[in-house]
């Protein structure tokens, strides 16, 4: 049997969050992106890291960021439905007239394939 002093607490460079320091974090969330300085109102992992280091004083990785965030049952956000200005009948009218003339072709515009099937002929 391993004595309690001996047994590892984990790597030594493993920063952790408390759920104290989880319930600050929270809280700072709340308040929102420009009440931290940025210039929108969009959350990212790399902002949630910023105010982690500068309101906890803890340095985590951006993947570190996402597990604590999962595991506190946050989770990424997609819109519910389509903003209601979206105009279905022009985005389909684009479709039709303006993608099919921008978009690129798959095949090469030469004919040929960069494969050769048989020799050519001297």
């Amino acid at each position: 049997m391993i004595a309690k002093e001996l047994r590892s607490a984990g790597p030594a460079n493993s920063p952790t969050v408390t759920d104290a320091q989880f319930a600050v974090l929270e809280e700072e969330l709340g308040k929102g992106p420009s009440a931290h300085g940025f210039e929108d109102e969009r959350w990212t992992l790399a902002r949630v890291q910023t105010v982690i280091r500068r309101r906890l004083q803890v340095s985590l990785s951006v993947a570190t960021v996402w597990r604590l965030l999962k595991r506190h049952g946050w989770s990424w956000q997609a819109p519910a439905r389509r903003a209601l200005e979206r105009d279905e009948h022009a985005v389909e009218l684009w479709k039709k007239e303006v993608w099919t003339r921008v978009k690129p072709s798959r095949r090469r515009p030469e004919p040929g394939s960069s494969l050769r099937t048989r020799p050519d002929s001297p």
